[in-house]
């Protein structure tokens, strides 16, 4: 068995130091403040003096490793004891060695797959819990908020569909009323009859008032409806032009 330890650093790694210094003000008032979270760096140490994370590359594996606590791009903070893992150190190493192809540098995303995202992954390997939630607090809220942004794109251009297709039914449902109506009045016609002598005019009948308004106001859809059957992306587009997709 082999302890598991979690390294936390401050990210600092910006050219910028009042950025830097801002991001350790904001994980200050936010972790150590109020508990909810803040930017962090994460790596996982386990069998040995090294410590694992994953990073953006162009070419290559994004899983790199250095000794613990020492990262020189960000300030370190502090560690956490996981527990123990049962596996053996060349089976940790098989696992690493699985994770280095699965993991490649240029895949790398701020909010579904950063550093915390491998070591939540690598401990799920390990057999050991997870990161406390607020280490990735930030970057699950906004992969969240992207998530919920998606969602209702796709449930507007849902309601815009069911919409234009009621308008047709309603349309057809009418128009097929007005011609049994229209076939209903030529064979009721005027027309007379002659009984005895006496010759009778039979009344037509009289489509009401109500009855045409109803139909002229089912009139075919026009192609703004047509377009709009056409126009899914639309409503995506003019969500946000600020919500990555």
């Amino acid at each position: 068995m082999a302890e598991v330890i979690l390294h936390i650093y401050d990210v600092t790694n910006s050219d910028s130091e009042k950025t830097n210094n801002t991001i350790v003000q904001i994980n200050k008032i936010f972790k150590d403040g109020i508990g909810l979270g803040g930017i962090f760096h994460s790596a996982v140490q386990v069998y040995g003096e090294d410590e694992w994370s994953f990073g953006f590359c162009e070419e290559g594996s994004g899983v790199f490793n250095c000794p613990y606590g020492r990262n020189p791009m960000y300030t370190y903070r502090e560690s956490i004891v996981l527990g123990k893992t049962d596996l053996t150190n060349s089976k940790v190493n098989q696992i690493l060695r699985e994770l280095s192809r699965e993991w490649p540098g240029d895949c790398y995303d701020l909010l579904s797959k950063n550093c915390n995202h491998f070591c939540d992954e690598f401990c799920d390997r390990l057999g050991v819990p997870n990161l406390p939630g607020w280490v990735n607090r930030f970057a699950n809220a906004g992969d969240t908020a992207v998530e919920i942004a998606g969602n209702t794109a796709y449930r507007l251009r849902q309601a815009k569909t069911e919409i234009v297709t009621a308008s047709k039914v309603a349309y057809q449902f009418l128009a097929g009323i007005a011609s049994n109506t229209a076939a209903a009045v030529a064979t009721d016609s005027p027309s007379s009859s002659s009984k005895g002598g006496t010759t009778t005019t039979i009344p037509s009948f009289q489509q009401p008032a109500w009855f045409k308004n109803l139909v002229a106001a089912g009139a075919k859809p026009s192609a703004s409806s047509t377009a709009l059957d056409n126009g899914d992306d639309d409503i995506a587009h003019n969500l946000s032009a600020d919500i990555p997709r």
